[in-house]
């Protein structure tokens, strides 16, 4: 489930519309018919493409930008931005199939970018020599199309099959996408092959002539969230229509998912999951026979993670007691059972215990390699990976890594004893490793040279203490010297939602744009995400989201109290989710900063459930619809909470045209109250991009370069 958190809301900063409902000339709270005309006097911008909206938005983008650019030192952040994010001293981070390592790279003169690869001895080399299997500039010039580059479906049964893939392509970023067959020998799209409408849509290999796909069959096959609840199994050769249903689940779930478990010895076992919430899932296997779906005997709130050894391994995100069996099991724990045993009866076999966190660890997930899982888990909040054996107990062995920060999985297969680690910290840059999974080796294969001068710069961890007692851990990112009389320019970043979690990484970006120039960079850990295992993101759920708010108001108020800084020098950023807490603290909190940048935001609470993917998050926020969680997100929801007479910091809001995930009529609203009051914001909105507000480095240096640049205006000069 942690992946599926993480593509459907990443904290912006590290990187099926429904027709709108009709305009009103009047704002009601009384809870919204969905075919009501009384639902608000600013319906208009929720017209994606609404002409009237649309002037509203490049008016607002002109006064923006021709303000923020006027700025004396905007070319040169921007140009530093671009030099950073389309440098070509990036690792090349990588997939291995058959001996070559396969890339997805974008620079100053790839700027969609090109799908590449090399083989794996050139890899190590200190600069390979690259093939290039497929140019995206090239393609979207040939065929007048804004294709971003979704990522690819590769798949083989055995080592001894060919590959077959799918390639994924978005219009302009959005996450509706097409899929087109690909032939990696070739590099070329394959005549005839598999090739799918645009769609929000999943799919997944059963064989090389073989898929499970859900995608949107036409009238009502898609949840109100705008994902597919229907799953067909597609044979080559035959047109999408004539595609076999398999499982239907119903329109409000969240959606319904194709998934493989792909076996050591060669068996893909075809599955579904069912979304039923967005934090709640059933697992439905199919059988081989076509017969019905089989439900896996797992407990509603948890993360399947994959299978080693014969043992089907399980994250959970709640207490569990299986039935007939004598253990208890914790939220957090990882555990296994024996798939064939599950797959000869289909009746649950006793659960063995694989690892059990302490109050300072949580489990990130799994990974498979050949003859090798490897577990990633934080520990206050920085990053271990730990090598799993089975066994009566199952056993762990530490790999060991450079220093203390993030690590992450960033490849393996369970074909290849190679597996890819990726190591940072805050003011170390990336280094790729390889761990040789038969040896049990590690070595540094690539690292990067620094792109910010860290000399005399500190990381520390502090915590700050919540209303209801609880610690909340920060990171400091800083001059060692910084005097502590509350004038250092300070951004402090949050996300606090979906069991997200926020760790230590190297962003040379506010590296050059923010540390260098005297800046203090600080990282919230507060409720909401998943730093500390599930119950962490539990405390914030629905009506409890005050906690969360809490939580990022006690850092804010901590980093006061310690003269790091002040208001009139503390500064706010975040995406997504965190757009949601930044203008819940433009309400609630104004006096305590004086920047605050609300990227790709939810900030209507009482009609987010209307738009676009907004129905999937009811368990997260609660629902409008329901008296008691509708009168708790009036209290909090930046739209309702407005009141012009109040003193607001200047806001600066970033959306998307192009985001199909969180509406952009959010941000709109909220910026139309400000310019109702005539009171002073900013306001970007990016065409293109999606949910990053960027379809591409270029266009992230642009973003990059406004925030930044509007922040040392507020920050570095005070009120």
């Amino acid at each position: 489930m942690r992946l599926i958190l993480a593509a459907l809301f990443s904290a912006l900063f590290f990187s099926c519309e429904k027709a709108p409902p009709p305009s009103s000339e009047t704002m009601s709270d009384e809870l919204p018919e969905k075919s009501s005309t009384a639902a608000g006097d600013m319906l208009w911008l929720e017209e994606v493409e609404g002409e009237r909206a649309i002037d509203w938005v490049r008016a607002q983008n002109d006064r923006s930008l021709t303000e923020l650019q006027a700025d004396p030192g905007y070319a040169g952040t921007e140009a530093a931005a671009d030099e950073i994010l389309t440098s070509k001293e990036r690792i090349p981070y990588g997939a291995i199939r058959d001996g070559m390592v396969y890339n997805f790279w974008q620079d100053d003169i790839h700027v969609r970018g090109i799908w590449r690869r090399t083989s794996e001895a050139e890899y190590a080399t200190e600069n390979p020599t690259w093939e290039t299997i497929l140019d995206f500039d090239k393609l979207a010039a040939d065929e007048n199309k804004n294709w971003v580059f979704k990522g690819a479906k590769v798949f083989r049964k055995s080592t001894s099959d060919p590959f077959v893939c799918l390639v994924s392509l978005s219009d302009g970023g959005k996450d509706a996408v097409i899929y087109r067959e690909f032939d990696l020998q070739k590099k070329g799209f394959v005549d005839g092959g598999f090739t799918t409408p645009e769609a929000k849509q999943t799919i997944a290999w059963i064989d090389s002539d073989t898929l499970l796909i859900g995608t949107d069959w036409g009238e009502d096959t898609v949840t109100e969230s705008g994902y597919p609840f229907v799953v067909k199994r597609w044979k080559r050769g035959t047109p999408l229509t004539d595609a076999k249903e398999v499982f239907r689940g119903k329109k409000t779930d969240v959606s319904a998912s194709p998934m493989t478990f792909n076996l050591e010895d060669g068996r893909v076992i075809a599955s579904v999951r069912r979304g039923e919430t967005f934090f709640t899932a059933s697992y439905w296997l199919l059988p081989e026979d076509g017969s019905d779906p089989v439900k896996w005997p797992l407990p509603p709130k948890c993360s399947p993670e994959g299978v080693f050894k014969g043992q089907f391994l399980m994250t959970l995100e709640q207490d569990w007691s299986p039935a007939g069996q004598a253990t208890d099991f914790k939220s957090g724990d990882l555990v296994a059972f024996g798939l064939d045993g599950f797959l000869d009866n289909h009746t649950l076999p006793e659960i063995s215990l694989v690892f059990r966190p302490n109050k300072t660890q949580a489990v990130n997930g799994v990974a498979i390699a050949k003859d090798a899982a490897l577990l990633s888990i934080n520990e206050n909040v920085a990053g271990k990976v730990l090598r799993l054996e089975p066994g009566s107990p199952w056993t762990t062995k530490e790999i060991k890594l450079p220093g203390t920060g993030q690590v992450g999985v960033a490849f393996a297969n369970k074909d290849e004893e190679t597996v890819f680690l990726n190591y940072e910290a805050f003011l170390t840059p990336d280094s790729l490793l390889s761990y040789d999974t038969k040896t049990g080796e590690t070595k540094t294969l690539k690292s990067l040279p620094g792109k910010f001068d860290t000399t005399g710069m500190k990381v520390e961890q502090f915590f700050a203490t919540s209303t209801d007692g609880t610690q909340i851990p920060y990171f400091l990112v800083c001059r060692e010297d910084i005097a502590l009389d509350g004038t250092t320019p300070t951004l402090l970043y949050g996300y606090g939602g979906f069991q997200v979690s926020l760790r230590p990484s190297y962003n040379p970006v506010i590296g050059r744009l923010w540390l260098e120039k005297g800046g203090a960079y600080v990282l919230a850990n507060i409720r909401g995400g998943g730093e500390f295992g599930p119950k962490w993101h539990q405390a914030g759920l629905k009506t409890k989201r005050q906690t969360i708010y809490d939580d990022f108001i006690a850092v804010g108020e901590d980093l006061i109290e310690r003269k790091i800084t002040s208001p009139a020098h503390l500064g706010i950023m975040g995406g997504s989710n965190g757009g949601l807490l930044m203008g819940v603290m433009l309400n609630q909190r104004p006096d305590l900063w004086n920047a605050v940048v609300v990227q790709v935001p939810l900030l209507d609470m009482l009609r987010y459930h209307l738009l676009l993917a907004g129905a999937s998050w009811v368990d997260e926020y609660g629902s409008p619809e329901v008296p008691e969680e509708r009168a708790f997100l009036k209290k909090i929801s930046p739209v309702h909470n407005f009141a012009p007479a109040k003193e607001y910091p200047v806001p600066f809001f970033v959306t998307s045209t192009k985001d199909d995930r969180v509406h952009p009529g959010h941000a709109r609203k909220l910026a139309k109250k400000f310019e109702d009051a005539d009171l002073p914001f900013y306001y970007y909105e990016n065409t293109n991009g999606g949910h990053s507000a960027a379809a591409n480095q270029t266009e992230r240096a642009k973003r990059s370069a406004l925030e930044f640049t509007y922040l040392k205006q507020r920050l570095f000069g005070g009120k």
